[in-house]
């Protein structure tokens, strides 16, 4: 009876051990939160926005209202006195006055035409478009960081648990061969293989599990918490080729992805520049309203209080200001020329990546189907190679080799599924497509239950570019 409770008790365990595991979504919402990058991509958005209300700003009417109170002290000599027959003054008479006086003014100037100042208005426009698209880039590379480093972590763990069961299972073969050879049934050098063998196995897992740890790290920079249990991938699931021409693809990419969209921002905010610049040679036409009320200084002394009214038209010609204004234009065109080569070299960079992205992913799924066959071939071989050495027909280390390629097979069948997931979700962030219901689809691929029962594929795969809407996907 106490067994069973044991067994009881540590069933729950196991199952509360699942079912407090993290899963793909989990993690997604904790980066959400913790990621750096992605607020400071929507600070700057709010940047922009600001920006182009200053812009909007300059061109709306300019009021300024100045009051001013003073108390003021006049002194002046007002009558000579001789010194008798003399001609000079030996003194004079001052008069002296002291008043408070006041000072109020309210000017109102409206641009009439400021070519400078329109086409500013039209850069900070460009600038927040660019801000715009760089914040769905952040969110793009937020959704892939996560799949990428998440699996990361899963395709690390994976490698371990391969080494560290070849390593019992070569243990346990170890003991097997000192039993034989004690019994002189075996030599020295099969002893001696199998414990090189298993050397090499324990140095290779310490590699692995500083491999794991690194992965971890990298998932904890992302959500700013230690990673726990991680739901593990299925064994069933049905992995797809992308569909549709890489060309077709690469079309979809220059005019979806977020990294060039702000790169055609810029350039047409460097080029908005230029035309700010050119504009500073252009007369400039103002509208000015003044009122001026005072009773400082003389008025207040000797006159009423003075009211003055004026509505005038400004006209400012710039004429030469130390070659400022040219080497200004001159340096905006080559801003201007910089974001053009950027730009090309973006678009280069995206062609290489979906390239890379779309060709890796299919070539995981034939790597796929070729490992699953070397994992079956491998088992066999390993399980022939075994029973050949107990009926002395094979030497032990045609079994170490058996044994050897079978988890070699089963490392890479591992590795070709993680690669399949990663290139998948890299492939769509470089077309612009993707989106959280592409990290639903991948939640779908992991263990919900302790045997893991349920089996996920890809139904949402992506259309050809010809027959879908590339808006469809977009965040």
């Amino acid at each position: 009876m106490k067994i069973l409770y044991i067994f009881a008790a540590g069933l729950l365990l196991g199952n509360s051990a699942v079912l407090h595991a993290e899963d793909l979504l989990t993690v997604y919402q904790q980066a959400l939160e913790a990621d750096p990058e992605l607020k400071s991509a929507a600070i700057k958005v709010d940047i922009g926005k600001d920006q182009k209300g200053q812009a909007f700003g300059e061109m709306l009417p300019q009021v300024s209202a100045n009051a001013n109170w003073s108390a003021n002290n006049s002194r002046s000599a007002t009558k000579c006195i001789p010194n008798n027959a003399r001609t000079r003054c030996i003194a004079y008479d001052q008069d002296t006055a002291n008043y408070h006086g006041t000072r109020y003014m309210l000017s109102v100037n409206q641009s009439l035409i400021d070519f400078a100042k329109f086409w500013n208005w039209r850069r900070a426009q460009e600038i927040e478009n660019q801000y715009q698209s760089e914040n769905v880039e952040a969110q793009h590379a937020l959704m892939f960081n996560v799949v990428d480093k998440y699996f990361g972590v899963l395709e690390a763990g994976d490698q371990l648990k391969f080494y560290q069961a070849e390593e019992e299972s070569t243990a346990q073969q170890l003991e097997q061969i000192q039993r034989l050879y004690e019994k002189q049934m075996v030599k020295i050098t099969d002893l001696y293989e199998v414990e090189a063998r298993l050397d090499q196995l324990r140095a290779t897992k310490i590699e692995a599990e500083t491999v794991l740890v690194t992965a971890k790290e990298n998932l904890k920079a992302l959500t700013d918490s230690e990673p726990t249990t991680l739901l593990s991938l299925r064994e069933e699931i049905e992995f797809k080729p992308l569909e549709g021409s890489l060309e077709e693809w690469i079309g979809v990419a220059k005019s979806e992805n977020p990294t060039l969209a702000a790169q055609i921002s810029a350039i047409a905010a460097a080029s908005d520049d230029v035309a700010v610049q050119k504009s500073r040679y252009l007369p400039v036409v103002d509208l000015q309203f003044n009122y001026y009320d005072t009773n400082t200084g003389f008025q207040s002394a000797r006159t009423s209080q003075t009211e003055v009214q004026v509505a005038a038209i400004n006209v400012s010609v710039p004429i030469f200001n130390g070659g400022v204004t040219t080497h200004r234009m001159y340096e905006a065109k080559h801003k201007l020329s910089l974001s053009q080569i950027e730009n090309e070299a973006k678009i280069r960079a995206l062609i290489k990546e979906t390239s890379d992205a779309f060709l890796s992913a299919n070539a995981s799924v034939r790597r796929i189907q070729a490992s699953r066959k070397s994992v079956e071939s491998a088992s066999k071989s390993q399980q022939a190679m075994q029973a050949g050495f107990s009926y002395g027909v094979e030497t032990m280390n045609d079994v170490l080799i058996a044994q050897q390629l079978e988890f070699k097979a089963k490392r890479e069948l591992s590795q070709a599924k993680y690669s399949y997931i990663k290139n998948r979700i890299r492939f769509m962030r470089a077309v612009g497509l993707i989106s959280e219901e592409n990290l639903h689809e991948v939640n779908d691929w992991l263990q919900v239950s302790v045997d893991g029962s349920k089996t996920g594929t890809f139904d949402k795969t992506p259309k050809t570019p010809t027959e879908k809407n590339v808006k469809e996907n977009q965040l």
